[in-house]
């Protein structure tokens, strides 16, 4: 990957999916022959070895245009006759991948004289894979930069754009480049945008060159910019930053003289106000860097930048925008004190029925209402002790293969403190429905287990599975799971409220049968109340959970109510508390 052939190719395909160039066997990439569409792939890979043939990618500027569509004069002045090959091949991971290898090679052998003609058969390639439709299939890119690449190929040749009577506008959907001529007499050059984003709209962008700058110009000279409105997506922020860019990219490329530029951004996301930051792509770091610019103005819907232009650090610029969420002292003691009080009490309640094990569960119905009982504090207990560590590698560490571990077995083990609820409830049902059937302990324990952390097993694993490969399991800004892009967070509380529900209904039944149970319906009354003792514990227990759950789900429905986020952390701090009240130490046995 990534020589350049001495000769044009003789392409023949072998069983292990490759061709040869000149005796050099060249593998494809793996994610490409694995399940996507090879032939397509060899296509576009042939583009860079029949039109490159001429010298590697070190050679001087120009060194391939000879071998450049041989014989094919207007195909060595525009390189249109490749176009349709390039159209034609599906935007899968492996041809991006190629196609910013072609883009990259254009810009540094082809640059010399980059006509009108060069710059929109240079647009139609880049325009095929910024497709508003297929731009999630970059998250597939074997490189990471391959985002950056494309940015910083597009800005150089785009940037020997030659104009023609002193200006030059080539618009394509999902790329357009404009260009002016500009002098220290110049009263202020402005650059306007509107571009589609997606098929429900358009979005704008604004680009202005003060006149005070112009004065800094010793020589007549000239301005072009471009604009990417769904390159944003694809030149991701630190994947633990609650950051996401909210606007179109607006690349800027100006004569070292000027250093400070307006920009004016229409946000893509207006539901929400919240804070913007403006920021320039630092082309050698590869990263938004907030120090290239200042907000000037914000409001609803557009964002005004101030950007300091620096032509071999900052020439690309969008804006930033984060999840709103309030930043409070009292939230963070809060949270502190009621994790502290949960972690505590589960610690004493799993002490305590260690001591009275053998005391409490002298019958098949207090065995299992304890084993059950233990199960729920302990994934309570990793889950509380979770949720500390995960805030620590999100804050301190940073790192993202431990921010998705640790949310993987937050999920699984939250989830298993429901399951354990949902396997209490069918245990209440079963002692007081289904009277005369009896259950052997081995049977149970393997019903439990099933229940209680197989559920959890699958689901999670099938989350993670489902939305990590296109980057949509983690939340942006936590390690938790992803809400905004994915809405994998579903997998959490779709099955948590629907256990909620559940188990109200299993109360309901365990009031209506108390109130009608005697001694003649063959119910034995230490089983009885047995299970109304279970059946206290539920019914405390599953309004509790729903009501915190419920406030849970407020605080991403509504992110910036600080008395949703306060409510939540205060119930958060119950669960563990009053299973050790209503669990055990209420438990006159």
């Amino acid at each position: 990957n990534g020589a350049i052939c001495i000769q044009p190719c003789a392409p023949s395909f072998h069983g292990e999916t490759s061709f040869v160039c000149e005796d050099r066997k060249w593998q494809m990439l793996s994610d490409a022959c694995a399940s996507l569409d090879v032939q397509s792939l060899f296509q576009v890979r042939m583009l860079l070895c029949t039109y490159f043939g001429g010298k590697p990618a070190h050679g001087k500027p120009g060194d391939g245009a000879k071998h450049f569509g041989a014989g094919n004069r207007s195909c060595q002045a525009d390189f249109s006759c490749i176009i349709p090959d390039i159209l034609s091949s599906p935007a899968i991971p492996g041809n991006i991948a190629d196609i910013v290898e072609l883009l990259k090679k254009i810009s540094l052998l082809l640059s010399d004289n980059v006509t009108r003609g060069k710059m929109q058969s240079y647009s139609r390639i880049a325009n095929h894979i910024l497709n508003s439709s297929i731009i999630s299939n970059w998250a597939f890119v074997k490189d990471r930069n391959a985002g950056s690449i494309l940015l910083d190929s597009v800005n150089s040749f785009a940037g020997k754009l030659l104009l023609r009577n002193g200006s030059e506008s080539i618009q394509e959907t999902f790329i357009a480049t404009k260009g002016y001529s500009i002098h220290r007499n110049t009263s202020g050059k402005s650059f306007d945008f509107s571009m589609e984003f997606n098929s429900t709209g358009n979005i704008t962008g604004h680009v202005v060159i003060p006149e005070e700058e112009l004065l800094r110009l010793p020589r007549a000279s000239k301005a072009i910019s471009v604009a990417f409105p769904t390159l944003g997506a694809v030149l991701e922020t630190n994947q633990l930053d609650p950051a996401f860019v909210n606007g179109m990219v607006l690349s800027v490329l100006l004569p070292e003289e000027l250093q400070n530029i307006l920009l004016t951004f229409e946000k893509l996301n207006k539901l929400e106000q919240v804070g913007a930051q403006c920021v320039g792509w630092h082309s050698a770091e590869r990263r938004w860097d907030p120090g290239a610019c200042q907000v000037r103005a914000h409001n609803v819907t557009t964002v005004v930048c101030v950007c300091a232009h620096r032509r071999r650090t900052y020439r690309s610029f969008s804006i930033l925008m984060a999840p709103a969420a309030p930043r409070s002292s009292l939230l963070d003691y809060i949270t502190r004190v009621g994790l502290g009080l949960s972690i505590l009490s589960l610690v004493l309640c799993l002490a305590i029925e260690a001591v009275v094990w053998h005391h409490v569960t002298k019958t098949e119905i207090t065995y299992m209402r304890h084993f059950c009982l233990v199960n729920i504090a302990a994934s309570l207990l990793v889950a509380d002790v979770l949720f500390i560590l995960a805030a620590i590698v999100h804050n301190i560490a940073l790192n993202y293969q431990l921010c998705v571990a640790a949310t993987f077995f937050l999920h699984f083990f939250y989830l298993a403190l429901f399951f354990w609820m949902f396997t209490l409830g069918l245990l209440i049902l079963y002692g007081l429905l289904l009277i005369f059937f009896k259950i052997t302990r081995s049977v149970f324990l393997a019903a439990a287990f099933s229940i209680g952390y197989g559920c959890p097993l699958v689901i999670s694993v099938l989350t993670v599975a489902i939305t990590e490969p296109k980057n949509g399991y983690l939340r942006r800004g936590a390690c938790w799971l992803n809400w905004y892009e994915t809405k994998a967070l579903l997998a959490f509380v779709v099955p948590a409220l629907s256990i909620i529900v559940m188990n109200l209904i299993v109360v309901v039944v365990v009031v209506v049968k108390t109130g009608r149970s005697s001694a003649g319906e063959g119910c034995k009354s230490q089983d009885l109340s047995s299970m109304i003792r279970v059946s206290k514990n539920v019914a405390l227990l599953t309004p509790l959970l729903g009501l915190t759950w419920g406030f849970g789900l407020a605080t991403i429905i509504d992110s910036r109510s600080l008395a949703f986020h306060i409510v939540f952390a205060l119930l958060n701090a119950f669960p563990g508390f009053f299973i050790l009240l209503f669990g055990t130490l209420l438990d006159r046995k």
